[in-house]
């Protein structure tokens, strides 16, 4: 049945308008293909929140070849890097996946171990592509005799409403699904863009070095279907690293692909992928769990306090802060990112967050650090300028967290980068375990034995995830 989408918004109920599937069949099928799969997969994840529908995973922060080679060498069939390129200039980022490529491919041919490429990016498009899969690919076939036959697009991510439908890769606001490139994440001043249809997009990031009439799509009719020998042969079609758009609503959606993807890997043909986070999630047959509960996060014998970090300024994220500020036991320190621009105006800012910040834990009270609610990069002229800034403003979110010497109870970083950067850099994690998620799309790492606080849940919350009232929730059920 094909539906009549458009570039305008629809309602969310056109998500049950397409026959059900029969789960176990789909299951069978997917079980039966990947029998033989006995590749490593290995995501690079330019921000934190790759891992919202994973868990029992390790989570690398450096990628060095020795990192690889310990990673090809375990028995987890699934692992994460963490490179944060969502934070990286053009040049920044080339470099960084030349390096990660060049490392993984000699970690590969020292083991003898083969793997697939997953390039985990924004369920709403943000993010350097086309460049890092290029980058990725050139490098790689450069130091191998690896060929790469297609790349697959699939930015569906059902914790988040992002759903792909006609192509139309589409954002949920309660009951209706808006078109990826109307909403506030397409005015990105770094990574922004006009194309809501995935084959347009495409053509749009790739300056139409793949034209939207080039790129092979697979439809939600094809799936629902059951057309999986159709669509290995669509797969194995594909060569020259053409591009292939996956429409997806739901889970089955993506297993019935996946069905069809391992057998023309079998079959011979390699693949990289730009996703968002639910296709590691299939690929690597990782389970549900329930929703983390507050017993499995929070060490009762620490009696101090939380901390929340607020770094991300869009609009969703601004409803969640107010919703929040209405909890009691919490006490909100506004950090002055706008004295960025002069270094010792700055630096004096970031001491007194820390000092008051440490005040408030020592106390036993949940500390909320946000920074200003505007959106500053919005007014420069290019977007190297914004990422400048944002990048700046970050490095003094993350200052703020290393500067506190009082260990929380629990940290909660709101933002891609700002996650990412506390991670890293104040809490120094090398290796982290994703332990679940505390709400859809939001996962917890537990700090690794030599970071800043070992063995704290950190809670990664992406900007873009969430209800007014979420953020809210989980402090509400952790503090």
């Amino acid at each position: 049945m094909v539906m009549n989408t458009t570039s305008h918004a629809v309602n969310a109920a056109i998500l049950q308008s397409f026959p059900a599937y029969d789960a176990s069949r789909v299951t069978q099928l997917l079980q039966q293909a990947s029998t033989a799969f006995d590749k490593k997969i290995v995501v690079l994840d330019d921000d934190p929140t790759g891992v919202q529908t994973v868990n029992n995973i390790f989570v690398y922060t450096h990628w060095d070849q020795a990192v690889f080679e310990e990673a090809f060498s375990s028995d987890n069939r699934l692992f994460f890097i963490l490179t944060n390129s969502r934070a990286l200039s053009i040049q920044e980022t080339t470099a960084l996946h030349a390096a990660i490529a060049e490392n993984m491919e000699a970690a590969a041919q020292k083991t003898g171990v083969d793997y697939i490429l997953i390039s985990r990016s924004d369920s709403i498009l943000r993010g350097h592509y086309p460049l890092e899969t290029t980058v990725l690919k050139d490098t790689i076939e450069a130091n191998s005799n690896k060929v790469f036959d297609g790349e697959i697009i699939c930015p569906f991510f059902q914790e988040g409403g992002r759903f792909t439908l006609n192509n139309i890769h589409y954002v949920q606001y309660g009951d209706e699904l808006i078109p990826a490139g109307k909403t506030e994440f397409a005015n990105d001043k770094t990574f922004g863009y006009s194309s809501s249809d995935l084959t347009e997009w495409v053509a749009e990031k790739s300056d139409n070095a793949f034209p939207a009439a080039e790129v092979v799509t697979v439809s939600l009719e094809e799936l629902r279907n059951l057309q999986v020998e159709a669509l290995t042969e669509k797969l194995c079609s594909l060569q020259g690293f053409a591009k292939l758009v996956l429409n997806a609503i739901e889970y089955n959606d993506i297993r019935v692909f996946m069905a069809a993807f391992f057998k023309a890997v079998g079959a011979g043909k390699r693949f990289m992928l730009r996703t968002a986070a639910a296709i590691p999630k299939i690929m690597g047959d990782v389970q549900d769990i329930p929703l983390l509960q507050r017993n499995e996060l929070i060490d009762e014998n620490n009696t101090n306090g939380g901390l929340v970090v607020i770094g991300s300024y869009t609009q969703k994220t601004t409803e969640q802060f107010n919703q929040l500020k209405e909890l009691k036991h919490l006490h909100a320190i506004a950090f002055n990112s706008d004295l960025y621009a002069d270094s010792d105006q700055f630096a004096t800012e970031i001491q007194r967050v820390v000092h008051e910040a440490e005040q408030t834990i020592g106390d036993g009270k949940t500390a909320i650090v946000y920074t200003k609610r505007t959106p500053l990069v919005q007014a420069f002229r290019d977007k190297e300028e914004a990422l400048k800034a944002s990048v700046m403003i970050s490095d003094g979110v993350t200052s703020i967290v290393g500067g506190i010497r009082i260990k929380p109870r629990f940290i909660v970083a709101k933002g891609g980068i700002t996650s990412s950067e506390i991670g890293t850099k104040a809490l120094q994690v090398k290796k982290a375990l994703v332990l679940g998620q505390v709400e859809p799309g939001i996962p917890v790492w537990l700090t690794d034995s030599s970071s800043t606080f070992p063995n704290m849940p950190y809670i990664i919350f992406p900007g873009n995830v969430g209800g007014p009232e979420t953020l809210k929730n989980i402090v509400e059920k952790i503090q």
